[in-house]
């Protein structure tokens, strides 16, 4: 039985999902392109699978009719919006995640890109490196009010890490535990109040079907003035145009983004100062990721096990 392990990365850290796999008798068919799949390319490469060890690659109802063989699909993190869930489900094709793997890693990347863009850390490593002794002067945590989109496993997190550090942090989601906000202290508020009034923006929700940005040019403009936005969510929640124009006009004093529309990014924002960018490493954490595909290679074997 053969199994498509998509991710570039997958079993780089360490071989042992490699090594599950192999002891329950599958075949592995790697990524040999070091990116995220098209689809024609991962229809390409599990047209004889029976399972997907899944990235971010668009699996969707033309994928999924290219492939009769295909029985589970088994996600490497949490997001689902590239799985066309309803259609599988028509299929009868079992679609699993790992949803505690990468909250410990992207928690910790938020705090640490936060910390990055407030003190202009990368841009001072870059001059340095260049011979150019420049004293930037950056801003302090201390003091920041921090909005929260998102109160999941790992905005949940985030807010506790802002909280430990004396941060007041506010919140929104559809769907908040009132429970926990009370316990930790995170103040529910609107996502227009959050626009409004926080110092720091961070994103951490799924990705909207249709592909709309949750953070659109009228959400972008309502903005306070001089904020900082980080997303370390998905790609196109915020408008990647309406945030270049903010961050060159002085409207928001700075951005981190470790999530594209497009993947390998090059787009404008590249050419700012202003802005922190890392090409999705959010989850690549050696501890967090060797877990999550564990965990991703355990889900495919018991669903079709099952």
């Amino acid at each position: 039985m053969k199994v498509l392990t998509s991710p570039s990365s997958f079993g780089k850290i360490s071989t042992e999902p490699i090594e599950i796999l192999k002891s329950g008798g599958y075949e592995i068919i790697d990524n040999p392109f070091g990116r995220k799949l098209t689809e024609a390319e991962v229809v390409e490469l599990a047209k004889d699978c029976v399972g997907i060890v899944a990235g971010l690659e668009p699996l969707t109802p033309k994928v999924m009719d290219a492939l009769p063989m295909l029985k589970c699909i088994s996600r490497v993190g949490i997001g689902m919006d590239n799985v066309d869930l309803e259609y599988a489900k028509s299929k009868s094709i079992i679609v699993t995640n790992t949803p505690d793997g990468p909250t410990r890693s992207v928690a910790e990347f938020t705090l640490a890109m936060t910390m990055s863009l407030l003190r202009k850390i990368p841009k001072s490593d870059a001059d340095l490196k260049q011979k150019k002794w420049n004293k930037l002067t950056g801003n302090l945590l201390f003091g920041k009010t921090v909005g929260v989109i998102g109160l999941g496993r790992i905005g949940r997190l985030v807010s506790e890490l802002f909280c430990g550090l004396g941060n007041k942090v506010i919140g929104y989601d559809p769907y908040p535990n009132q429970e926990w906000c009370d316990r930790i202290g995170v103040a529910l508020v609107s996502m227009e109040e959050i626009l409004s009034s926080a110092d720091i923006i961070t994103l951490h929700v799924p990705g909207i079907a249709n592909g709309t940005p949750l953070l659109g040019p009228t959400e972008v403009a309502k903005i306070k003035k001089g904020a900082f936005v980080i997303n370390i969510s998905r790609g196109g929640i915020v408008d990647e145009k309406a945030l270049f124009d903010a961050l060159k006009n002085g409207s928001l004093t700075g951005a981190a983004i470790d999530v594209f529309s497009d993947e390998p990014y090059s787009g404008k924002l590249c050419e700012l100062d202003n802005v922190v960018l890392t090409p999705h490493i959010g989850s690549y954490a050696e501890e967090g990721k060797v877990l999550m595909e564990i965990d991703a290679v355990n889900n495919l074997i018991e669903a079709l096990k099952n």
